[in-house]
């Protein structure tokens, strides 16, 4: 974000209340007419996949938040591990600090930064960013309990859309946390436009903490996405469940399974939904009809695992520069400390 940018953005700032929740979109209906444009683009191609935006219902959200429990899924307790021993160290280094969370969902590894800053007497602003609004607001009350001096700026949307409306920031300096592994979701392209929506919503010497899962073997990495209670299969259906409500659709999600695996050549998990049947389906909102061939699959999400050094090569070709690196004993997990270059 330019200085002139920021200074046009003044009045976009928070209150003096100490909750406030912005909607930039609906999470639950159609916003415009564009909206689902995306979900027919993908089911009427081949092979079909969907954007991984649809998993994050308030349900969806409530099922993640299951997972990052699960026994198999090593990459939360690891990155809460890393947290944990790093988080006053990244809040000496930026000083009093505005933390931006994209995809906060419950903001529980965001509390070891709050407790750091705190610890150091900084004052508490907090914008975090999630689709869904149940879980902000629940979040976010909670927050304000544990924390009386914070104050929260909730922005019910979308990545894209938050960081285009981002306000100039109140403290001396800011940081998006883009923790919990999510930027393997993206591909390649899908990154590389995100890291520079990342450095046009930072201002020069602005701070962007990044959480990801580092390449490992695959039977790790095949257990944490088919855990033994089927919670991550339940996530997966539930986006089938989601389009039903949000596009008045009439998925069946017994005709659908869950399936995961480690493609190594491309180094990142890939989750589909698999058609049990021959069978079509109707989205009476949009207008379209799907049909599906037995065994044909939906690609729901991929989970790219990272080298180290050349995530940071492609940072730094975007301007963000690496502060310092923290990783766990295994190296399964790392958290990087950017900055953006004047």
């Amino acid at each position: 974000m330019s200085i002139s940018k920021a200074a046009s953005n003044l009045s976009l700032q928070s209150t003096a209340e100490p909750l406030q929740i912005e909607y930039l979109i609906n999470s639950t209906a159609p916003t415009n007419t564009s909206d689902g444009n995306d979900v027919i683009q993908g089911l009427t191609k081949k092979p079909k996949s969907l954007p991984a935006r649809y998993f994050y219902d308030d349900r969806g959200s409530q099922l993640f938040e299951q997972i990052c429990d699960l026994s198999e899924y090593y990459l939360t307790r690891t990155e809460t591990a890393i947290l944990q021993e790093c988080a006053t160290e990244i809040a000496r280094i930026t000083g009093a600090c505005e933390l931006i969370e994209l995809g906060s969902g419950s903001s529980t590894k965001t509390r070891i930064l709050l407790d750091a800053y705190n610890q150091l007497g900084y004052p508490l602003h907090y914008l975090p960013i999630d689709v869904s609004a149940g879980i902000l607001e629940s979040s976010a009350q909670q927050l304000l309990t544990d924390y009386p001096s914070l104050r929260v700026h909730a922005l019910v949307s979308t990545y894209e859309l938050a960081l285009e409306k981002l306000m100039a920031a109140e403290l001396p300096s800011r940081m998006i946390c883009f923790i919990g592994s999510t930027l393997g979701n993206l591909s390649p392209q899908e990154c590389e436009l995100f890291f520079s929506q990342i450095t046009c919503a930072l201002l020069p010497k602005e701070y962007f903490l990044l959480g990801v899962d580092l390449q490992k073997p695959k039977d790790l990495l095949e257990a944490a996405y088919n855990d033994s209670q089927g919670v991550t299969a339940a996530f997966n259906l539930n986006m089938l469940q989601h389009l039903n409500e949000r596009f008045d659709g009439d998925f069946d999600l017994q005709q659908f399974e869950h399936w995961a695996f480690y493609n190594e050549s491309q180094h990142q998990i890939e989750m589909h939904l698999r058609s049990l049947r021959s069978q079509t389906v109707f989205l009476s909102a949009l207008d379209t009809t799907v049909q599906f061939a037995p065994e044909e699959t939906i690609l729901t999400e991929i989970s790219r695992k990272f080298n180290l050094n050349t995530l940071q090569q492609i940072l730094a070709q975007q301007g963000l520069t690496t502060v310092k690196v923290w990783t766990d004993s295994q190296q399964w997990f790392a958290l990087l400390l950017c900055q953006l270059q004047a």
